[in-house]
């Protein structure tokens, strides 16, 4: 059974509900943004409103006690008038100028993504290249999360200074995600708690719950610089008034009005911040049991923050701008709870195991050994034993290691071969599709043992800038030795000679990994392509556009690499946009999308009618969508350049429209019954751009993506 629905709630019965797929959790993820905009215009109005009236009240009163000699009429009438555009404009262009400074102010603040917020809180980044084995473990766990979500490996930092166990994800999207976890919980949770706590961040980013946690930061700055704005004409107002003793100075009343109509407007905007989280966190314990299917692990990881004197809560002041990130209450919750961010933990602890006996026995000190002992002890398995991990791949179907590389012929959208000598069960469309941004087990298992299998020296190369990137030009060199020479002419007049023999050295462990572990081992080069500098980057840009150029075409694996790499790289060194949305409806789109069916079929089959019967099943998804037919594109109008047009088109449209064009493209890739290696880059290729996150595509041993 598909495992795209995974939203739990807490029933009566203390059973999980299931609901809700990748796309519509997007849509909701939309929908919330766009009531949270409905909030905030309707908040800063009142707000307007109340300071106005306030304002008016002020002056108005000082204006009738301050000695102004008033006519006869005034003093019969003694009444206010409660119209005064003159007062209402300012009132009204002041406060949004500090309301909306404010809040750009903090959004470009966080404008780099989650390691802005990271780094406000206190993080430091680990250092990929650590020998501590809490350190590894963390580091460990995030790498096979990323490999099994099929997004780049995120940033990942600790606060060194937290004692308590709690643990956030941050950022605008997968390729500018960062994974914060506190020290108390690096040290005290076990990996299977600690993999519970980070399939539920995982959750977070895959869902979209990051971007909407950064907007709700920048309004609720912006409403919090109104009561400093107060705060500062309250003290200063005072002790002009206090010089002064006869003036009637309004400031000091102005200064009073600001800091408690601040106030309200904070405890508001917190009180919608608090509804929106605790509803995110059922669904993210939810995606991370099905995706660990280990409720112990997340439970275990629950219990200790309520067994555990510090529990959750920070000790570092920026802490309450965050408290709706974090996975448990990392702030008190004051008003009997009605701003807390989370669901109470015993409430979350009862919906995965209805049989936990609701108490919290203080944590022991032989506990807090044993975590550290079993860190330890997993480290020194993991290094001793890698020969195991490549048997159990070897095994696997389909195997990942001593397979023959494909002719790079072979991987141009003009030519259909498999990849491996064996063809694998056939991948229903619907699993590739309900698989999207729902990773399960099979896809951790798989994970965890393609990342044992991939050699220990390459995925150390990998963690540093300069052997993150030398990986990347080893897998666009040609097999061909002509064309290879010819790239490394290419590669060397634009890098150093020591950049170019850093490349050969790498490149005989890059020809040996089989083709599904490349994508892959690309995911766990991000962080230190992250950390190249500005020059290094475009160096690095520069490079790989010439290899990928070098002979004048751009083939398969060449478009799949380039495209995935430079998506989620641009964003963190240029000022790339993310896409807005344009397209509500598919017919519109109908060209690009018959463009880029076109492509997969001619990738995948090599015989005219079945070019056309694989465009034919994915065109039949499409239609009845978009209200109009699909005909075959000519090959010669369909190539990488023109796919890639298509796709920044289609990056543009609602959740729905691009979980029909997956659809369709699983449709025709799968046709003839199994998807051929190439036709799955193709389609994570596909995936990637429009946003949805596509984990491996492997089968349960019954068949079929579970």
């Amino acid at each position: 059974m598909p495992i795209a629905n995974c939203q739990l709630t807490p029933s009566k019965n203390a059973n999980w509900k299931l609901a809700m797929d990748f796309f519509q959790q997007q849509e909701k993820a939309h929908r919330n943004t766009h009531l949270l905009v409905v909030y905030f215009i309707a908040g800063v109005a009142l707000m307007i409103a109340a300071i106005y009236l306030a304002a008016l009240l002020i002056f108005t009163g000082i204006s009738h006690t301050h000695g102004h000699s008033r006519s006869y009429a005034e003093a019969e009438d003694p009444g206010i008038s409660l119209w005064n555009p003159h007062l209402l404009l300012g009132v009204a262009v002041g406060t949004l100028a500090v309301i909306g400074l404010g809040s750009i102010f903090k959004t470009l603040e966080l404008a780099q993504g989650g390691s802005a917020v990271a780094t406000a809180l206190g993080g430091q980044l680990v250092d990929t290249h650590t020998t501590d084995p809490d350190e590894r473990k963390l580091l460990n766990v995030v790498e096979e999360m990323a490999i099994a979500s099929g997004v780049p490996v995120p940033q990942v930092y600790i606060l060194p200074e937290e004692r308590a166990i709690n643990a956030f994800a941050a950022g605008h999207s997968t390729s500018d995600a960062a994974v914060t976890v506190t020290q108390g919980a690096v040290r005290l949770l076990t990996r299977d708690e600690l993999q519970g706590v980070i399939g539920h961040e995982f959750s977070h980013i895959l869902n979209g719950d990051m971007r909407l946690n950064l907007r709700l930061m920048g309004v609720i700055f912006g409403i919090i610089c109104l009561t400093v704005i107060g705060r500062v004409l309250l003290q200063t107002g005072s002790t002009r008034s206090r010089e002064d003793r006869d003036s009637r100075n309004p400031l000091p009343l102005l200064g009073l009005v600001l800091l408690v109509l601040g106030w309200v407007g904070v405890f508001f905007g917190r009180l919608i911040q608090a509804a929106v989280s605790r509803q995110r966190e059922f669904l993210a314990d939810a995606s991370s049991v099905q995706f660990t299917r280990n409720p112990a692990g997340l439970s275990g990881a629950l219990q200790k923050i309520g067994r555990f004197s510090f529990g959750s809560r920070l000790e570092t002041p920026q802490a309450e701008q965050a408290s709706h990130m974090f996975f448990s209450n990392g702030i008190s919750a004051p008003l009997f709870g009605m701003l807390a961010t989370h669901p109470p933990i015993g409430d979350r602890i009862r919906a995965i195991d209805p049989s936990w006996d609701g108490k919290f026995p203080p944590l022991k000190p032989e506990e807090f050994e044993m975590a550290q002992r079993a860190a330890t002890a997993d480290l020194e398995r993991e290094e001793a034993e890698p020969s195991l991990l490549e048997t159990i791949m070897e095994d696997a179907q389909p195997a990942f290691l001593s397979q023959p590389s494909p002719p790079s012929a072979a991987r141009t959208p003009t030519h259909a071969a498999s990849w491996s000598g064996r063809r694998p069960p056939p991948i229903p469309p619907h699993a590739v599709v309900a698989a999207v941004g729902a990773p399960n087990t099979t896809h951790l298992r798989y994970a965890e043992e393609l990342r044992g299998a991939i050699p220990e020296s390459l995925r150390t190369e990998v963690r540093d800038p300069l052997g993150a990137s030398t990986l990347i030009y080893a897998l666009l060199l040609s097999e061909d030795e002509q064309a290879r020479n010819k790239q490394l002419q290419e590669l060397s007049s634009v890098t150093s000679p020591a950049i170019v023999q850093e490349t050969l050295r790498v490149l005989p462990q890059a020809e040996s990994l089989a083709s599904r572990a490349k994508l892959p081992l690309v995911d766990l080069a991000m962080p230190g392509l992250r950390h190249l500098s500005q020059a290094q980057f475009q160096q690095f840009r520069t490079a790989v556009q010439k290899l990928v150029e070098s002979d004048g075409e751009v083939d398969l694996f060449e478009y799949v690499l380039q495209k995935i790499v430079m998506r989620h790289l641009e964003p963190h060194f240029t000022q790339a946009r993310k896409p807005i949305v344009q397209y509500y409806a598919l017919k519109p789109l109908a060209d690009d999308c018959a463009i880029l069916l076109s492509a997969l079929a001619y990738v995948g089959q090599s015989e005219p009618d079945k070019i056309q019967a694989a465009f034919s099943q994915g065109a039949l998804v499409l239609s009845k969508a978009a209200q109009t037919t699909f005909n075959l594109v000519p090959e010669d109008k369909c190539d990488l350049s023109q796919v890639d047009a298509a796709l920044n088109h289609l990056t543009q449209a609602v959740p729905q429209i691009k979980k029909n064009v997956l659809a369709a493209c699983a449709q025709t890739v799968a046709a003839d019954g199994v998807i051929q290696e190439m036709e799955a880059e193709m389609l994570r290729a596909i995936a990637d751009a429009l946003d949805c996150p596509l984990p491996p595509l492997v089968e349960e041993v019954g068949g079929g993506m579970e």
